[in-house]
């Protein structure tokens, strides 16, 4: 097989991967685009390594063994990333990217009460006079 099979399967994949992490709000979606950006290197990484193989007629097997760590790196941050999500999702409700940066700003869009540091402004009570901040 030709190298540049595997290599434009490869482009693909990570190029999906990119627009999904690009286009994506749900932060599980972005995860798995995340993956499919390491698989593409996965691919690349093997192929290279076959044609690497032929060409030097060596046994080490350095893009399979470069795979096999990438793999573990790749659970390792899903199984983080996973509980993460699941952590934030438990504590605001949803996993919407665009509303996690939001409230990490200060800025709740929803509640008409705050302002720009995202503190309540609540009216005063009566009986009491507003106090100016200079």
């Amino acid at each position: 097989m030709h190298l540049a099979y595997p290599a434009v399967l490869s482009a693909l994949l990570f190029c999906t991967g990119v627009y999904g992490v690009l286009a994506r709000r749900n932060a599980i979606l972005v995860l798995m685009s995340v993956e499919l950006m390491l698989n593409a290197v996965n691919l690349n990484l093997v192929a290279f390594d076959v044609w690497l193989s032929r060409a030097a007629e060596e046994t080490l097997h350095s893009g399979q063994a470069l795979a096999l760590f990438t793999i573990a790196i790749a659970a390792a941050e899903i199984g983080i990333g996973l509980a993460i999500v699941l952590a934030v999702y438990r504590n605001r409700g949803s996993s919407d990217i665009d509303r996690l940066r939001d409230t990490a700003e200060g800025h709740d869009p929803d509640d008409p009460d705050s302002d720009t540091t995202g503190r309540a402004n609540p009216a005063p009570a009566s009986g009491e006079k507003a106090e100016a901040t200079a």
